[in-house]
C-alpha cells in the first residue's frame, strides 16, 4: 500500500530505550544539502536536556551546495539528486559506513497545523487498545485532499468531560477521546523530494518538517516547558513551530528567506548573485552603526570588465538594502504568530535558526518587530560535531538526529525497518528495492 496516496507517510519506529543505533539525517533546503551520520547511544535520565533518552555521537559530515531546488522543494530532480549525492558520499567516507535510510527535513509544501479530535465509547477502564483505536480513528479522517500528513502528535486525552490527561490507561470513562496536532503539507514537494532521496538509493525513514526538527536541536528545557516559538530562517522558506509544556503544538512557514535579501542586494549593487551573497555573509547587517558611512565595501559590477576597479560601497547603503527585507519577514512572522497559542503565552521567547539567522542585528531587530526575548539557536548536546556545523544554520540537520528519540510520541504506522551496514554488501539489495518501488 503507497501511504501517500493516501495521505499518510510511513513513521520512523522509536528508539528501543537500551540499545544503541546509527542514524543518518538528510537536510535538503534551498541553498545547501547536509548529510550526518551519527551512533545514538542510550544513557540515564539527566538533569539538563531531560527529554533525551540517547546521547548523540557525531561519525560523519558532509555538506555541499545544494541544486535543482527552489523554496525547499525539488525543481531540476537530476541536478538535487547530484547534490545529494555529494554530500552523502563525504558523510559516509568520514563515517566508514554504508547509509541505506535516512531521517529527511522537509521546509516547502506549504506546511501547516490542525488540531483535531476524536473519542471512542469505552467499557469501563481505558486499555492499550482503546488508546490504538481513538488514535486510528483520528488518522482515518486526517487525511486530505491533496495534502499528506508529517506528524500526528497527541495533545492531551479526555476522559468524558476531564481534560487535558497524559497518561488514560487503567482509568474509567463512558466516553474517551483526544486532541491531536496534525502537520501538513502538499503531497507534490513531498512525494518529488523522497523521489529524489530514493534515487540516491537511500530509504526514507521519515519526513520531519524542518522547524520541529531545527526545535529538537536547540531548544532548552526551561524553554520547551515555559513556551517558545523557533523561528528558522532559510534561504527560500521561513518556518516557525511553537512549542508549550513540552509539546509541539503549531507549525506555519511561507517562501519567503535568505535568498530574497540576496537578490535585493544584487539588484540594488548591480552585482552578480554570488558576489551578492558573498557580501551578505561577510558584511549583512540589519542595524546602523556610528562609522557605517565611512566603512567601504568594494562591489565587483555585474557583467563590467574584470580590470576595471570595483565599485565602492558604504555599510550604511548595504543596512538600507538589507533591512527593509528582514521588517517584511518578522512581520509575516508576528502576524502568524498571533493566530496561534503563542500569542497566550507572555513568558515564551523567541528562538532563531536558519542561515540567515547571521545576520548582524538580527535579534534585536526580531526582539523589538515580535516583543519578545530572542536569542540564536545553536544545536545542544551533541559529540564530535564538526565547528563548521555548529552554528544556526545547522540546526535542522542536528535536530534530525533527535528526532528518533522523539518517534515515540507520534502515532505511526508500523513498518519494516532499515538498517545502515558497513562495507559494501548491501549495495545490489538496495538497487533492487529501488527499481521494485519505482517501477
Amino acid at each position: 500500500m503507497n501511504l501517500l496516496n493516501y495521505g499518510l507517510l510511513p513513521k520512523m519506529k522509536p528508539l528501543a530505550p537500551r540499545r544503541s543505533a546509527i542514524v543518518a539525517a538528510l537536510d535538503i533546503g534551498t541553498s545547501k544539502i547536509a548529510c550526518l551520520v551519527a551512533r545514538l547511544r542510550p544513557i540515564p535520565p539527566q538533569d539538563v536536556l531531560r527529554r533525551r533518552t540517547h546521547v548523540v555521537e557525531i561519525m560523519g559530515f558532509g555538506h555541499t551546495s545544494a541544486g535543482g531546488m527552489k523554496a525547499g522543494a525539488v525543481v531540476d530532480l537530476a541536478a538535487a539528486e547530484e547534490a545529494m549525492r555529494n554530500a552523502i558520499d563525504l558523510a559516509e567516507s568520514m563515517a566508514a559506513v554504508q547509509i541505506e535510510s535516512a531521517v529527511v527535513s522537509l521546509s516547502a509544501g506549504r506546511i501547516t497545523s490542525e488540531l483535531f479530535a476524536a473519542s471512542v465509547d469505552v467499557a469501563g477502564a481505558v486499555t492499550g487498545d482503546d488508546i490504538k483505536r481513538v488514535l486510528a480513528a483520528g488518522s482515518h479522517n486526517s487525511a486530505r485532499d491533496g495534502r499528506v500528513v508529517l506528524h500526528s502528535l497527541p495533545l492531551g486525552f479526555s476522559l468524558d468531560d476531564a481534560h487535558g490527561i497524559r497518561d488514560p490507561r487503567g482509568m474509567l470513562a463512558n466516553r474517551f477521546g483526544f486532541d491531536m496536532h496534525l502537520v501538513s503539507s502538499d503531497i507534490a514537494p513531498a512525494r518529488n523530494l523522497m523521489l529524489a532521496v530514493e534515487r540516491c538509493h537511500i530509504g526514507v525513514e521519515a519526513l520531519v518538517a524542518s522547524p520541529y526538527a531545527a526545535g529538537l536541536s536547540v531548544l532548552a528545557d526551561d524553554e520547551d516547558d515555559l513556551g517558545a516559538a523557533l523561528i528558522d530562517l532559510g534561504a527560500g522558506t521561513t518556518t516557525t513551530a511553537v512549542f508549550s509544556a513540552g509539546r509541539f503544538v503549531h507549525v506555519d512557514s511561507f517562501a519567503v528567506g535568505g535568498h530574497h535579501v540576496t537578490m535585493d542586494l544584487a539588484r540594488g549593487l548591480s552585482a552578480s548573485v554570488p558576489d551578492a551573497e558573498r557580501i551578505k555573509t561577510l558584511y549583512g547587517s540589519v542595524i546602523a552603526g556610528g562609522s557605517d558611512e565611512r566603512d567601504m565595501i568594494s562591489v565587483q559590477a555585474m557583467g563590467g570588465d574584470e580590470r576595471e576597479p570595483p565599485q565602492l560601497i558604504s555599510r550604511a547603503v548595504l543596512t538600507r538594502i538589507v533591512r527593509p527585507r528582514v521588517e517584511e519577514i518578522l512581520e509575516m512572522v508576528r502576524d502568524r504568530l498571533g493566530h496561534s497559542s503563542f500569542a497566550a503565552e507572555p513568558r515564551a521567547r523567541v528562538i532563531l535558526t536558519g542561515g540567515a539567522s547571521q545576520l548582524t542585528g538580527l535579534p534585536e531587530l526580531a526582539a523589538r518587530i515580535l516583543g519578545r526575548p530572542v536569542r540564536v539557536g545553536r544545536p545542544l548536546g551533541l559529540s564530535g560535531l564538526p565547528e563548521a556545523a555548529r552554528g544556526p544554520a545547522f540546526a535542522v540537520a542536528a535536530g534530525l538526529l533527535v528526532y528518533p528519540q522523539a518517534a515515540h510520541l507520534e502515532h505511526f504506522e508500523a513498518r519494516r525497518t532499515r538498517q545502515l551496514k558497513t562495507g559494501t554488501g548491501g549495495y545490489f539489495t538496495r538497487v533492487g528495492r529501488w527499481l521494485r518501488e519505482s517501477f
